[in-house]
């Protein structure tokens, strides 16, 4: 293992911010990993603590594949991770929404491009990612419809499901997004936490990219073939959102098989513990994502189900 400064940021605050890289092997450029971009993202960042420990003992057995490089970043925000913010810290502006970068333009596009020029060129990509909402995800895989990566590639990692996402503008400016247009086979990986360690998904994740990289030819380990992955456009998922705003008590748990009808939270009022609304949902299937806030504002995404 090599660890090395990948980009380096002064401030005039505080330590400058050093993105730090962790090598495994040599040759090709065959996988990056990447952790936290945002402050909350401390699930992220674990996972890929928990990878790096897999590697050293891989490598210590020389269980890597000859020629082949791997990377794992774990964190590029600690500067808001220290703070407890979400996003960069001095001006609000998200990492992930600055992909390729610009060495020449804002703080963020600038540790963009400088985390970019490193790992565009790896044949494979894996982003530890995260939703913009409080909540609880069934782990999974999920990649860019770009019409470069062959989603069967997704099946490796042996999640219970896949997602495939039609690109809408705005995810023109993620990394996932851009890893493809530079002709990486990019995924984003999706565990059970975000801003919480949860073990159990943690566990999961590392399993899955294990696997995919044994698929894959990176590694030679023996591993539990996990599921038979069910891969689904994003389209066939369905949001359901709050109708009022007041306390959020969920009455299921993620990967519950729900039918039409069924009663899945509800709304009570702060105040005078009232029932203001009931969520019941208006399809069959599983319970993906549970939002996990006790405050919830109307027409708020609170559950999402696989049809």
């Amino acid at each position: 293992m090599k660890k090395k400064v990948l980009f380096s940021l002064k401030s005039p605050y505080r330590e400058q911010l050093d993105v730090i890289g962790y090598r495994f092997g040599h040759g090709e450029k065959s996988l990056a990993i990447v952790g936290a971009m945002r402050g909350n993202e401390v699930q992220q960042m674990y996972v890929c603590s928990r990878m790096i420990q897999e590697l050293k003992k891989l490598e210590a057995d020389g269980a890597i594949a000859e020629n082949t490089e791997i990377l794992i970043i774990p964190c590029v925000n600690y500067y808001s991770m220290n703070i407890g913010k979400r996003f960069w810290a001095m001006d609000n502006t998200d990492i992930n929404r600055m992909f390729p970068g610009y060495d020449m333009g804002e703080t963020t596009q600038r540790i963009a491009d400088g985390i970019f020029q490193k790992i565009k060129d790896y044949q494979y990509g894996i982003q530890m990612a995260s939703f913009y909402q409080s909540g609880n995800f069934l782990p999974h895989v999920k990649m860019m419809d770009t019409g470069f990566t062959d989603p069967n590639f997704m099946k490796q990692f042996g999640f219970q499901f896949a997602l495939i996402r039609k690109p809408r503008p705005y995810d023109t400016t993620t990394l996932n997004y851009n890893w493809q247009i530079w002709e990486t086979k990019a995924f984003s990986v999706y565990t059970n936490a975000t801003d919480t360690i949860d073990e159990p998904s943690a566990e999961e994740a590392v399993n899955a990219i294990l696997r995919f990289m044994n698929s894959a030819g990176l590694i030679s380990v023996r591993i539990h073939s996990g599921y038979h992955t069910e891969i689904l456009q994003e389209s066939q998922t369905k949001q359901i959102q709050s109708e009022a705003g007041g306390l959020f008590v969920s009455l299921v748990k993620i990967g519950q098989r729900v039918q039409r009808g069924d009663l899945l939270g509800k709304i009570i009022h702060p105040f005078d513990g009232e029932l203001i609304s009931e969520i019941r949902t208006p399809v069959s299937g599983t319970v993906y994502f549970e939002y996990s806030s006790p405050l919830i504002n109307e027409k708020t995404v609170c559950f999402k189900i696989i049809r």
